[in-house]
């Protein structure tokens, strides 16, 4: 049997220098005492997966609506691709896997229902009251919304976790840790991968308009395929080959980087006047141009800017019926509006809503009209 001091040694002992070591954290807000048999980053990780709000990742859009095929991306699958892919890396570098695998599957807790165009309108809508940003929103429901223990809101989760949580608003704060950096690389990754060929599934992406991508030529180059026309397996090797060479380029880019800076410990990381887990500088063009492309042809596609509009309606349709009648409000989401404000509980209430629920409640806000001849 290993206990907590135990595992804290085999760290020690094989991570690198500049790794995040656990018997190093940074210790949690509220003083509690540490797991027998886990690690402080172990103990952040079975946290997170226990909330509510990750179970709700399941029924979140990352491009496409969950209604409309089994088999296309989610938040929570792609919060596990992150994940995967964090944990990959993190493993060859020498960081801390754990605490790199703990930050991936947070990242996106704060996402609100319907995607960006979810959080582009709660921002909107939030303009006066301080806006809505999902890391933001990530921390937040770590640090308060999440109710599960009597000592402490949230989750207590050590500070190192939380600081990686700190995506952009780092003003003050310096670099993030490697293991921090590793996450926001691998979500760019995962998504630019699994985006692609969600959009080929769906047929809104087709292999002649890819054609024009100077990524995806080189990544044909790798895989030749049988003809013009993609089966169903060429686009899993296609996918396939995609995120190992984007997993091994980060990873030998980032290797080169950090061996370059001359770092020796995770403290030096904060020293550094810019990251080190980085692409190669010809990836980081590919990554730049196959981001235009996504944009312009998958995420404004006609079909996918119907469902924005549906979303768009939706959400600012339920803030304004909360707002003028906050009696619509569950008790507990009133109770926290005395303290937060009515606007910004609001908020955070539609944003922990999954689609269908957001879907579920609108419907129950506005039914669909009766039929011809309905009395009015």
């Amino acid at each position: 049997m290993f206990t907590r001091a135990d595992l804290e040694a085999r760290e020690a002992a094989t991570l690198a220098p500049y790794a995040t070591l656990s018997r190093e954290s940074r210790g949690r807000e509220y003083p509690e005492a540490e797991s027998e048999t886990r690690t402080a980053f172990q103990k952040d990780r079975d946290r997170v997966l226990h909330t509510t709000a990750f179970r709700r990742l399941e029924y979140k859009t990352q491009v496409f609506l969950n209604t409309q095929g089994d088999h296309y991306r989610t938040r929570l699958t792609h919060t596990l691709e992150v994940q995967q892919v964090a944990r990959s890396v993190a493993l060859t570098l020498g960081l801390n896997e754990t605490l790199a695998e703990t930050i991936a599957l947070a990242h996106d807790l704060g996402h609100p229902p319907f995607g960006h165009a979810g959080e582009r309108v709660l921002n909107a809508l939030m303009e006066e009251h301080g806006g809505f940003d999902h890391n933001t929103q990530a921390r937040r429901i770590v640090t308060r919304l999440e109710d599960r223990y009597p000592d402490f809101p949230g989750l207590n989760l050590t500070l190192d976790t939380l600081d990686g949580l700190n995506k952009h608003a780092r003003a003050g704060l310096g670099p993030p840790s490697l293991e921090a950096q590793l996450v926001d690389a691998a979500d760019a990754l995962a998504y630019t991968a699994h985006d692609l060929d969600d959009g080929l599934r769906s047929g809104l992406l087709t292999p002649g308009q890819l054609e024009e991508l100077p990524l995806w030529r080189e990544l044909l180059a790798r895989v030749p395929t049988s003809s013009p026309h993609l089966t169903e397996r060429d686009r899993r090797t296609l996918h396939r080959e995609l995120l190992g060479w984007l997993i091994g380029d980060l990873t030998r880019a980032s290797h080169e980087a950090i061996r370059a800076s001359g770092i020796g410990t995770a403290a030096e990381v904060r020293a550094q006047s810019g990251r080190l887990i980085t692409y190669s500088d010809a990836m980081r063009e590919r990554l730049r141009e196959t981001g235009a492309f996504l944009r312009d042809n998958l995420y404004r596609h006609w079909r996918v800017e119907m469902q924005v509009e549906q979303g768009t309606r939706l959400l600012t349709t339920l803030f304004t019926a909360f707002l003028s009648r906050p009696t619509l409000l569950p008790p507990g989401v009133r109770a926290r509006a005395e303290v937060d404000g009515l606007p910004r509980a609001a908020c955070d209430f539609i944003a922990g809503m999954t689609d269908r629920y957001a879907s579920e409640t609108h419907a129950a806000l506005v039914p669909p009209p009766g039929p011809p001849g309905w009395p009015r």
